[in-house]
């Protein structure tokens, strides 16, 4: 038999069970129905039809009286008005004969309320006839009318209490009827209960021993023991799946011995891949522990052959510099955006020291949670040298070049004062042209020098605690002029009390003088400067915003790199504001950054620190 047909057996037999409760109990049910609809229909009718009979039949006696003390008119109203009443519910009493002896009993009624009707006329003619004083008239009530009047309300009653005793037997009947049908459907329900119960236990059993094993097999399989199988000992589902389980368990073995050498090569493979690389490599946990090195960053690290496991990256006092992006990129599973200056890790090395550019990657798993972080530390010490040499050569070649261009400018300078009123149109032009030509060298070999001095750590910083709108105000009065020639609005914006920033105020004066003047250049007439700063944990970040026509996408992220200009804007500058806006602001311990959309205008802000 299938374990399909097994458990629809099991169902059956727990459904035929409970159709034999229903059904005994819906019997035991009607016969109670069938018990107390007889008593409120053979019996309650008889005894209301008495009770109403016996209430009309005294009603009629209270006429009499009221006839014989001298009210004719009312005991005789009284009278045929209950007599109609009386008629009429012995009526329903012939209607509803059900109790042996009850026939007998309402025909004599009948026949007593005809002697009781006649005894009206008989006391109504003496009345009439009678001259005797009022007490005779009593003699007459208990001559004519209370024997009459007592027998036919005893058989009434008697009528009354024929069918209440018929009633109580009924009711009686109907109470061993109930305590026969709840011991009865007790029984039934009982006996179900237990014959479903132990057929379910064994039915439960014949299933669930088998799945015992299976679990038992898939454990063992779980802990490595491949060798495992289960016994087939039926032909049903479960035996299908026991010879199925098997065939798995076989093809596990086969694949596990055939793949356990390409994991080996795969796994060696791995570590020669990270053994060659030349740049340090360190792999962290969630919790910042160590989980992976390569030589080369046990190296750099001066780690030797320590059991990496035991490392946390608080015990590794190189990457210090490093620890709050390996932190925030376990956090939120990118390495936080910082300048590439600030990613230099200088690692001693010998007399001399190395620089190093780390980079963090988060690891992620299947589900894409992070479960790590990889740190690459990429040896930039050549790339560094080549920069401050580079540097060097900038600063040299410019000092070089100032002292023949003074010369030259004061010359094109004298030929201007004294020669270029006696030249043609077209040589005094070339004159003109070579003055500002001269002039825009001059400013650009002085760029050079100032960016060479900033690069080299050469420049010289006088901190002094400077209010913000000190600073507006002087950019805004330099720049007044210009603004209202060319219809432009210079505006601060200060909507809150800042604390004064701890800065030179001379080099953070150029700094916005250079932004204002880039926006003066790119703002259309009737446009608009705004000058607004916030402040933002320990730093005040101060922006300039201007209307004009944006920067591309593409040109953001290198607009601070020296000689970079937006192709398509002619902007007369020699590309290194920008650049040295970007050494001024890092040398104070801040950053600059730019937010623009094409036609929409932009926005340069940078950060100074709050002054204490």
């Amino acid at each position: 038999m299938s374990l399909k047909r097994r458990i629809l057996v099991g169902y059956g037999v727990a459904f035929s069970l409970m159709a034999v409760v229903v059904v005994w109990a819906v019997a035991n049910l009607l016969s109670l129905g069938r018990a107390s609809n007889a008593i409120l229909r053979e019996n309650y009718r008889s005894i209301l039809a008495a009770e109403n009979m016996v209430n009309a039949l005294e009603r009629q006696d209270s006429g009499i009286l009221f006839l014989l003390l001298g009210s004719r008119d009312q005991g005789l109203a009284q009278f045929r008005t209950h007599e109609a009443a009386f008629f009429e519910w012995l009526g329903r009493a012939k209607d509803n004969i059900t109790v042996a002896g009850e026939d007998e009993l309402v025909r004599a009624i009948e026949s007593g309320y005809g002697g009781y009707r006649a005894t009206l006329a008989a006391v109504t003619t003496r009345v009439d006839m009678a001259v005797s004083p009022r007490p005779s008239r009593a003699q007459l009530y208990d001559e004519f009318v209370r024997d009459v009047f007592t027998r036919v309300r005893e058989m009434c009653l008697e009528l009354r209490t024929l069918n209440e005793e018929t009633m109580y037997a009924a009711s009686l009947r109907a109470g061993r009827v109930a305590d026969r049908a709840i011991w009865s459907t007790s029984g039934v329900a009982a006996s179900a209960l237990v014959l479903a119960m132990v057929f379910s236990l064994l039915m439960a059993n014949r299933i669930v021993q088998p799945l015992g094993r299976f679990v038992d097999a898939a454990r063992r399989i779980s802990e490595g023991d491949y060798e495992v199988t289960v016994p087939v000992e039926t032909q049903d589902e479960l035996g299908l799946m026991a010879e199925e389980f098997n065939r798995m368990a076989e093809r596990l073995v086969a694949y596990r011995q055939m793949n356990i050498e390409e994991i080996i090569a795969e796994k060696n493979k791995g570590e020669a891949i990270l053994s060659s690389i030349a740049d340090g490599l360190i792999v962290f946990d969630t919790d910042m522990k160590v989980t992976g090195i390569n030589p080369a960053a046990r190296q750099l690290l001066h780690l030797g052959f320590t059991e990496s496991s035991t490392l946390h990256c608080d015990g590794l006092p190189v990457l210090r510099p490093a620890a709050e992006s390996i932190q925030q990129t376990i956090t939120h599973g990118a390495q936080p955006d910082i300048p590439d200056e600030r990613r230099i890790i200088d690692i001693a090395n010998g007399e001399t020291s190395r620089h190093y550019l780390f980079s963090v990657t988060a690891i992620r798993g299947c589900d894409r949670s992070v479960s790590g972080a990889v740190v690459l530390l990429r040896d930039v010490t050549r790339l560094k040298e080549v920069e401050r040499l580079k540097s060097e050569f900038v600063m040299a070649a410019s000092h070089e070049l100032r002292t023949p261009l003074t010369s030259l400018g004061m010359s094109v300078d004298l030929l201007m004062e004294r020669v270029a009123p006696d030249l043609s149109d077209r040589n005094r032009q070339l004159l003109k042209a070579a003055h500002e030509e001269v002039h825009r060298m001059k400013a650009l070999v002085s760029n050079l020098l100032d960016l060479s001095k900033i690069e080299a750590g050469r420049i010289e910083l006088e901190m002094v605690r400077v209010p913000v709108a000190t600073l507006f105000d002087h950019v805004q009065s330099v720049f007044k002029g210009q603004a209202e020639m060319k219809g432009v609005a210079v505006e601060p914006d200060l909507r809150e009390a800042l604390p004064p920033v701890r800065a030179d105020a001379n080099k953070i004066t150029w700094v916005l003088t250079n932004l204002v003047s880039n926006a003066l250049r790119y703002s259309r007439e009737g446009g608009r400067i705004a000058l607004s700063a916030a402040a933002a944990g320990p730093f005040v970040h101060i922006s300039v915003h201007d209307d004009g026509p944006g920067i591309p996408k593409e040109y953001q992220a290198g607009i601070f790199e020296k000689f970079v200009q937006v192709t398509g804007q002619d902007s007369g500058g020699s590309g290194l504001g920008l650049a040295i806006c970007r050494e001024i602001v890092r040398a104070h311990g801040g950053t600059i950054w730019v937010e623009s959309s094409p036609g929409e205008g932009s926005t340069f802000t940078f950060t100074l620190p709050i002054s204490h």
